[in-house]
């Protein structure tokens, strides 16, 4: 018996978040010994060629004529350090704290479409907003452990994943979804590449070295089935699924790392869940 459209789109939503925090576990697990600049580098590389062997057999090299290559490039450095601050912040932080911080990232678009798109949010997005900080001042609270400096990694990360989305945003349909993933990747590769002196001590093992790959394959991969999962469903809709990560984050950290968060930190990760679905439900009632 085959699953309806709608279920359909939230198995392929929650199959793809899965793999997002899959992905974070191991690069948190080879940064540890391999640096964040390296793994970085391998993973952008093995994610602009398995891109380019997809898009250019199909498009040739007019896929990379983009119409709006300013927008484009600032899309590929905003991502590029999503994940330098994202990573850096898995080498200090617990993995389900870091990527409950990160989920602010919604509530961020919020507070930044208003001055750079001109949108401008109700009171019940603004509480939204508020109680997203709240669950972050709660994980961080005083005498928990993580009010330090490395706590503004996962900001920054979230800071950056909003300005990512508004760019995407603005790029709209003037660009294929399929050049605008090429390019991305291509930006994120250059920018690793110019890096290379800083941080070049000789190729990691090769069994090393597969492992930073395939995270640029789990990427793509996990972005295909988003993809997918938005032509079954709504995004509005499979919104309130993107909130598995927190709990798939738990406990891959409790399985590879031994770590279970304290009852404040999953307070605070409570907090911040509800208000991306409380905004979620909002966003929902306006397409209505």
């Amino acid at each position: 018996m085959s699953l309806s459209r709608p279920l359909m789109g939230i198995l392929l939503s929650c199959i793809a978040v899965l793999a997002f925090a899959s992905h974070d576990s191991l690069a948190k697990q080879l940064a540890a010994s391999n640096g964040v600049l390296m793994v970085l580098w391998v993973r952008y590389l093995s994610q602009s060629l398995l891109l380019a062997a997809w898009q250019l057999p199909r498009h040739g090299w007019r896929v990379l004529r983009v119409n709006c290559p300013g927008l484009q490039l600032l899309r590929g450095l905003s991502l590029l350090s999503i994940s330098l601050f994202f990573l850096s912040a898995l080498r200090l932080l617990p993995l389900a704290e870091a990527t409950a911080v990160h989920f602010i990232a919604p509530l961020l678009v919020i507070l930044l479409a208003m001055p750079l798109l001109g949108e401008r949010a109700n009171p019940g997005q603004w509480l939204a907003v508020g109680v997203g900080f709240l669950g972050v001042l709660i994980i961080v609270r005083p005498g928990g452990g993580l009010l330090t400096p490395a706590m503004l990694l996962p900001v920054a990360s979230a800071t950056c994943y909003a300005l990512y989305q508004l760019l995407t945003r603005r790029i709209g349909t003037r660009d294929s979804a399929g050049a605008t993933n090429l390019v991305t990747g291509l930006v994120g590769a250059t920018g690793m590449t110019l890096l290379l002196p800083l941080f070049w001590q000789g190729l990691p093992p090769w069994p090393q070295l597969l492992a930073m790959a395939s995270l640029g394959v789990i990427a793509v991969g996990g972005h295909m089935l988003l993809t997918i999962a938005f032509q079954y469903s709504s995004p509005v809709s499979l919104a309130p699924f993107s909130y598995l990560q927190i709990l798939f984050a738990v406990l891959l950290g409790l399985l590879l790392f031994d770590h279970a968060p304290d009852s404040g930190a999953l307070l605070g990760m409570g907090v911040i869940a509800l208000s991306g679905l409380g905004s979620a439900w909002l966003q929902a009632r306006r397409h209505l």
